[in-house]
């Protein structure tokens, strides 16, 4: 075995690394013989140097070796393995209702997901302020659950992938998050290890993006559909837009109510709709069980209209400790702030820009998010009705509305929507939040 110390001297002056070596760093990552500060050094080391997508491949790969993978084929699934990773925003509470649109048209998703952090909201959180929801069960609760709903949606094991979670904890605190390399290797070897067999993967940007500029979100979509696919995991990406909220609610419970109404048919917001649908279709026409993306649309459609996907959400909802009722009796069974406040302009006109970021920190600072990965979620609070670009807004009609614990908490939360919009005196014609598809085969 090759010297941790050695390994990080050779990236450190920006020489390749074989995928030997990177998969004894890893080893030792993972069974203690790397040393914190050696991982952090590693990591700075490929913030600074890169890694062509050799090394990429190369480190994925370690990681998801280094701990327990799925395997589907002994459980005869009639269907693909396949799942969706979004990079985060506000609002963005597609997986809720992708997830079981796929199952009911004949695919298997074994969804992974994570918890808030910083501005942005995480699935995870959302599932957490349903009654009884367990998300975070063990492989074979995790596995029955898939099999009998068509999907099931939980947090990160320890079983799966654990030198991703000792290395991001590294990552988060040695300022070395945003290196593509590093994402890549974190997002793709717990989905590696999940057996995946498609994936399409959302990369947002825009002022409520982990990765505001364009630029930026297309080295890291490429980067992650070519991994992917060299690591034998077909991938497509779709660039999406976050310069404003994906969806009209932002929190916790009120994304899960919004996800309910749009499986239901009660609402659903045209944005969302649009990402959900596109990135949807995409992974049934990538995975066969649609021609192409048209008639992948069309199935997905089929699923909503039939109620069938909000069957499969139930379903995997009941499989994971929740009430076999959910979908009729969410917006009694979800927590509900006491405090509801409108979050009127200053004065009239139509939403021109909106600081995405700034509405995803709203929501924080009422409760409904963590500034630090150990902080408590308040799963009641949040924001609803926001109005999107191009929506008229005045006295009679605010930029939303706040849930919140106590009346000074919801004033604040208000100020800072007043301050995130911009307005006009002319409406604008919203621009499609698709930007761009990058397949990893091309």
């Amino acid at each position: 075995m090759i010297l941790p110390q050695e390994i990080i001297r050779a990236k450190r002056d920006g020489e390749l690394l074989s995928a030997g070596e990177i998969g004894d760093f890893i080893a030792g990552l993972t069974s203690g013989a790397v040393t914190e500060g050696q991982a952090a050094a590693f990591a700075m080391a490929i913030f600074f140097r890169g890694m062509t997508l050799e090394e990429r491949v190369a480190l994925t790969r370690a990681m998801t070796r280094s701990g327990a993978s799925l395997d589907w084929r002994e459980d005869n699934l009639p269907g693909p393995i396949l799942d969706k990773h979004s990079t985060g925003g506000v609002g963005d509470n597609v997986s809720l209702m992708l997830a079981p649109m796929l199952a009911a048209c004949g695919a298997y998703v074994p969804m992974i997901s994570g918890r808030s952090l910083g501005h942005t909201g995480g699935t995870l959180d959302k599932l957490d302020s349903i009654p009884g929801y367990v998300s975070q069960p063990d492989l074979a609760l995790f596995k029955r659950v898939v099999k009998e709903a068509g999907c099931a949606i939980i947090g990160q094991t320890a079983e799966l992938a654990p030198a991703d979670r000792r290395l991001y904890a590294i990552r988060d605190v040695t300022a070395t998050v945003e290196s593509v390399a590093l994402i890549t290797a974190s997002i793709l070897s717990k989905k590696l290890a999940a057996g995946l067999q498609g994936l399409v993967m959302d990369v947002k940007t825009g002022s409520g993006a982990f990765m505001p500029t364009l630029n930026g979100a297309r080295e890291l979509a490429e980067s992650i559909a070519a991994v992917a696919t060299d690591a034998g995991l077909p991938t497509i990406s779709l660039i999406t837009d976050m310069n404003e909220p994906l969806a009209s609610a932002a929190g916790n419970a009120v994304e899960v109510r919004n996800a309910v109404d749009y499986l239901t048919g009660a609402k659903r917001d045209p944005r969302l709709d649009r990402v959900t649908m596109a990135l949807g279709a995409e992974l049934l026409a990538l995975s066969g069980l649609a021609p192409d993306a048209l008639a992948g649309e069309a199935a997905l459609k089929r699923a909503l209209e039939s109620g069938a996907a909000a069957e499969r959400f139930e379903r995997m909802v009941a499989g994971l400790g929740g009430p076999k009722d959910f979908v009729a009796r969410a917006h009694d069974l979800l927590p509900r702030a006491p405090v509801l406040v409108d979050a009127t302009p200053e004065g009239h006109g139509f939403v021109e820009e909106i600081d995405v970021r700034a509405v995803g920190l709203a929501v924080v600072e009422l409760g409904g998010g963590r500034a630090r990965a150990a902080d408590a979620i308040d799963p009641a609070v949040g924001l609803t009705e926001l109005a999107p670009i191009g929506a008229e807004v005045g006295p009679d009609r605010p930029l939303a509305r706040v849930h919140a614990r106590d009346v000074a908490e919801a004033e604040a939360a208000a100020n800072r929507l007043r301050a995130a919009y911009r307005l006009g005196a002319a409406p604008l014609t919203p621009d499609d939040p698709v930007i761009e598809r990058i397949s990893g085969s091309a």
